[in-house]
């Protein structure tokens, strides 16, 4: 009796580091220093970022990535950004764009940016808990 062959498990992806350099995410959250109840939060090698209970960034490899949706695409499109990807061998969120250094560079409009994240954030969030207390 011959056994028949193992089917194979599909390739682990490869994760992409997403370490940040302390001294660019010191930067940054001074940058973000406008926004209401920042908080950092270790998230596989990078930080995600929250306005109070709203998560609405990632620093990753020393990029900064915000929240993207109807509301700010356009500003993202524009200024050439990247979505995010943290794997090496798989599509891109298209949720998270990375900021253009001219914006990160002026903690101005890095606070106005970082607000229309929040917005859409918390948006994508109340339709999220509406739809979970439709099922119910």
């Amino acid at each position: 009796m011959s056994k028949s062959p193992r089917p194979r498990l599909p390739a682990r992806s490869r994760f992409k580091s997403l370490r940040v350099n302390p001294g660019f995410r010191d930067f940054v959250l001074d940058q973000l220093g406008a926004v209401r109840s920042l908080r950092a939060r270790p998230m596989f090698g990078g930080l995600g970022l929250y306005s109070g209970e709203i998560f609405f960034g990632i620093i990753a490899a020393d990029v900064l990535y915000l929240k993207v949706g109807a509301a700010n695409r356009v500003a993202f499109d524009r200024a050439g950004a990247r979505p995010f990807a943290p794997y090496a061998d798989r599509p891109a969120s298209m949720n998270y764009c990375s900021v253009p250094t001219t914006v990160l560079e002026s903690a101005t409009d890095l606070a106005t940016w970082a607000a229309r994240s929040i917005a859409v954030a918390r948006a994508a969030r109340a339709t999220a808990v509406a739809k979970r207390t439709r099922r119910r």
